[in-house]
């Protein structure tokens, strides 16, 4: 049966296809910087937003751009701000002493490299803001306002918003900003009421602030939300396709739910609302992400019945679908239809291949496919790394894949550290853990919450506990709040620690020690 439906999705004059297709050009890989998106051909498409933090995307490159005054200002402010991060006072104190001279440049490069702190970045934007000469731009007051709002400050990023509406530095982008992050924290009411407040800002929410709200709910899984704000806001924002598309998205590819894909794939049928390729791309996305391959080809050609042209997600979720389902060879033979079609194949493309081939240990597949993806000058991603990294054995092989990551000028991310990090601390290579740590500066990184918490129980569950417990401490003088399970188990161990040292102590004196723990 799924050879017949095969047959019908990819034609015949692909049949003799083995091997992938020749570059049509040679490209010069490295002569520009490579892209580092996720480029996965299934990931969330929630309508349009960047990042969560886009359009304000913090460079980390930006401070080697900077003259070398301003440059050792920012040097000087970000040590200032970290040493005193956990004290607001001692850091404004430590910041008035730091001899920097506050501009533009100065504090959108130090709030990049202090992103991950709120409190050390926090003091260094209210230093800024009460030196003589200067008022936040609006790129400062955006990247101040991201990261109050990363951090679930809601008050004091309300407050900031409010004065950047008296400076004239705000937008609806800022406002979508703080909707996202209320989503995030799940705080549904405060996204919504943030959208309704448009308004006090001067701002009149249109159709795409609606679509921004939308779309916001559905990338942090409160889809339910966005489906009854959806049908209930008709009079509002008369039904339309891309409404539609941004929740069936969510049901699809955030929530990844087959059977609530469907019932909203039906409703829409029902509604009258016209189904287009992006309609078609989640629901087959969605099959192939619950490995229904028959599901998925019946849907791509039943796409083509109704005279619809796949696109290249379509495409890329089909060939992902093909290579889960160990169906290479036809996976590599729709790549080629692709070409045929005049949809040219890209880095989404070859991790549809790739990611697959690494799941299933088929590691040598997947590094041709790697060499024929660089043969066509196609850029890696960082998930095209990561697919890599997860199947690697040995810490050579973990190296040697990021000395290809530089060499193509892909920087490694947070979640790369992390990954390896536990990797390494499974595979007891504490030596690596440490070089690993310590490159992360070097590439425009400081450790957040998340690694500091890995590395922490790594070291911890490895005997390595007087380490644990430094990095314990270094991350609460950071700013950065323990998890529970972090704390009790640090805690139980340093109480440990003094109950042994007392009981040594009490012994060399010829004593007795009881060893039951007072009462609370």
């Amino acid at each position: 049966m799924l050879r017949r439906i095969l047959a019908r999705a990819i034609p015949l004059t692909s049949a003799s296809f083995i091997g992938l297709p020749k570059p049509l050009n040679s490209l010069l890989i490295g002569a520009a910087r490579l892209a580092t998106s996720s480029g996965d051909p299934v990931a969330d498409d929630d309508g349009g937003d960047g990042g969560e933090d886009d359009p304000f995307s913090f460079p980390d490159h930006h401070h080697q751009q900077l003259p070398p005054d301003v440059a050792q200002g920012v040097d000087a402010v970000v040590a200032a701000a970290e040493a005193k991060a956990s004290n607001a006072a001692d850091a404004a104190r430590a910041l008035e002493r730091c001899g920097a001279e506050a501009s533009e440049p100065l504090v959108v490069a130090a709030l990049a490299r202090l992103r991950n702190s709120c409190g050390a970045a926090h003091a260094a934007f209210r230093w800024a803001m009460a030196q003589s000469g200067y008022a936040p731009g609006r790129r400062a007051s955006h990247s101040m306002l991201a990261i109050l709002a990363k951090h679930r400050r809601f008050d004091d990023a309300r407050a900031l918003l409010d004065e950047m509406r008296r400076a004239s530095t705000a937008s609806p982008a800022a406002v979508l900003l703080l909707i996202r992050r209320h989503c995030a924290a799940r705080d549904v009411a405060g996204a919504v009421a943030t959208f309704r407040a448009l308004p006090s800002f001067g701002f009149h929410p249109g159709v795409a602030e609606f679509h921004g709200l939308l779309s916001a709910l559905c990338r942090y899984k409160n889809v339910q939300d966005a489906e009854h704000l959806l049908m209930s806001s008709q009079k509002e924002f008369p039904f339309e396709t891309k409404s539609f598309n941004i929740v069936l998205n969510g049901w699809c590819n955030i929530i990844c739910s087959v059977r609530e894909a469907k019932r909203f794939w039906s409703a829409m049928q029902n509604l009258g609302i016209d189904r287009d390729v992006l309609s078609y791309g989640s629901m087959i996305s969605c099959f192939s992400k619950s490995g229904s391959l028959d599901s998925v080809m019946k849907l791509f050609n039943r796409m083509k019945e109704a005279g619809i042209a796949a696109d290249r997600k379509v495409y890329n979720a089909v060939v992902f679908a093909l290579a889960k389902g160990r169906c290479v060879d036809e996976a590599k033979m729709l790549v080629q239809t692709m070409e045929e079609k005049k949809v040219a194949p890209d880095t989404a493309t070859y991790n549809s291949l790739i990611g697959p081939l690494c799941k299933a240990r088929q590691v040598q597949e997947a590094m041709e496919m790697f060499d024929a993806m660089l043969q066509r000058g196609l850029s890696p991603s960082v998930r095209t790394f990561h697919a890599l990294l997860n199947v690697a054995r040995s810490p050579i092989e973990v190296f040697d894949l990021l000395d290809k990551m530089k060499e193509l000028y892909c920087d490694p991310e947070m979640d790369t550290y992390i990954m390896l990090i536990r990797k390494f601390c499974r595979w007891k290579q504490h030596e690596s853990v440490e070089k690993l740590w310590s490159a992360m500066p070097a590439n425009g990184l400081r450790p957040d919450r998340s690694a500091y918490i890995v590395l922490i129980h790594g070291l911890f569950l490895n005997g390595r506990l007087e380490a644990a417990a430094k990095y314990y401490e270094e991350m609460k003088d950071k700013g950065f709040s323990p998890e529970k399970k972090t704390e009790e188990m640090i805690q139980a161990w340093l109480a440990g620690k003094e109950l042994a040292k007392a009981s040594a102590s009490v012994r060399s004196k010829g004593g007795s020690v009881s060893l039951r723990l007072p009462r609370k």
